[in-house]
């Protein structure tokens, strides 16, 4: 298999990754759920997942997501010395700078448990579907493995950021509603996405046998 493709994938990966935690300072309001505005963003990272998962193997995938904690603990530090760092006598944004960047060392801390939790399950359940699968019935684990482990996101961001200060049944289950739809949504998208990668695999198998 072509590494280009690979490497696209894991690109679009980390960049969702870790556009998706400076676009959660932004709450939204999807029909009538509170939502982060990463959530798009952080929803497109299973889709990847899913993806190479199904192309390049569990092993493959579960180093991307191991890169994706990096990365996401390497911009998350950037951030916060950002933030710290004296601003410009002349620079008058520092307090509005402060507000959308910075964020409490327990966010932090729930962002980077249950993306690494929920990854590797998602890693783990779509390899274990397919064992029982084998290449079909690739709806079947992409929707199921990105449906709990969404679910599993959902509860430990939750939990760890918010236990104390709010309630968490309610943001947990309609956080989960919206990812639910999101991960349906997707689902030919993968589908697209995994014909185009087999399609260009079995030319270059070919165009190596000549």
């Amino acid at each position: 298999m072509n590494d280009r493709s690979l490497a696209v994938l894991t690109a679009v990966f980390i960049s969702s990754l870790t556009i998706a935690s400076v676009l959660a300072s932004k709450i939204i309001t999807i029909a009538g759920v509170v939502v982060p505005a990463g959530i798009l963003a952080y929803s497109i990272t299973f889709i990847m997942s899913d993806t190479i998962t199904e192309i390049w193997g569990r092993k493959t995938a579960n180093n991307i997501v191991a890169g994706g904690f990096i990365s996401l603990a390497v911009v998350a530090l950037l951030i916060q010395i950002s933030v710290a760092l004296p601003a410009a006598p002349f620079w008058q944004n520092q307090e509005a700078y402060t507000s959308v960047l910075s964020s409490s060392s327990r966010i932090i801390v729930a962002s980077l448990a249950a993306y690494i939790i929920s990854q590797y399950h998602d890693v783990w359940l779509f390899h274990f579907i397919k064992a029982k699968t084998g290449e079909r019935h690739l709806w079947i684990r992409n929707n199921l493995s990105t449906a709990m482990s969404q679910l599993l996101d959902s509860v430990i961001f939750i939990t760890i950021a918010f236990y104390g200060h709010m309630p968490i049944i309610p943001l947990i289950l309609g956080q989960w509603a919206i990812k639910l739809v999101i991960a349906l949504l997707d689902t030919p998208i993968v589908y697209l996405m995994v014909h185009l990668l087999r399609g260009k695999k079995q030319t270059q198998t070919a165009e190596e046998a000549i």
